[in-house]
């Protein structure tokens, strides 16, 4: 009797650890899911900065270079396409777009000194650096968080739990092909 007892005490001990386990794990990759939710969100937060500056930023180069039209149009397409992005990779590739055509539209105040010295294009110029950098360490810290989530789900026993409850890998926010490669700005020493 005294041993039909102990084994039922052991069953449940062992049952209790178990389900204590799976809560924790469980919690664990809630937690570490809200994390990459939060660090996407930033991600977001400052693309929008940068779309919302993007505007002021073509109306003050128009009044100098009104003649740069196709510039123009390919920043407001990249900037469009980067509103209509879905996925994490689309808004990767959106971004990296967006990101050349203003390269293109900063290089073309090299041509125009008046431009350079507007104080509304210098400032909108140094937000739009300061956004940058913004994007970038969001960007660090959402694919942070998804290295820490993705590594999270993929341990065992984890992964068990993780597939039990269906959690699924997140992208990574990368960069596009030959992205490491800066574009380059050729001006012509007539227009230094």
């Amino acid at each position: 009797m005294k041993s039909g007892l102990q084994v039922v005490i052991a069953l449940i001990v062992i049952i209790a650890i178990l389900g204590l386990f799976a809560f924790s794990t469980y919690n664990g990759l809630v937690t570490s899911e809200e994390a990459v939710t939060s660090a996407w969100s930033q991600v977001e937060n400052q693309l929008q900065r940068r779309l919302d500056l993007i505007p002021n930023l073509v109306n003050t180069v128009k009044g100098y270079a009104a003649h740069e039209e196709a510039v123009f149009t390919e920043v407001t397409r990249a900037r469009e396409k980067l509103i209509g992005a879905g996925s994490v990779a689309d808004m990767a590739e959106a971004n990296q777009e967006l990101s050349g055509a203003l390269s293109r539209l900063l290089a073309i105040a090299e041509n125009y000194p008046q431009l350079k010295a507007d104080a509304n294009f210098r400032q909108l110029a140094d937000e739009l650096a300061g956004t940058e950098n913004r994007i970038a360490v969001a960007r660090m810290d959402y694919n942070n968080a998804v290295q820490t989530f993705n590594t999270k789900i993929r341990r065992f026993p984890t992964v068990i739990f993780a597939n039990m409850f269906g959690f699924e890998r997140k992208e990574y926010f990368q960069a596009e092909e030959g992205a490491s490669q800066a574009p380059v700005v050729d001006f012509s020493t007539e227009n230094k």
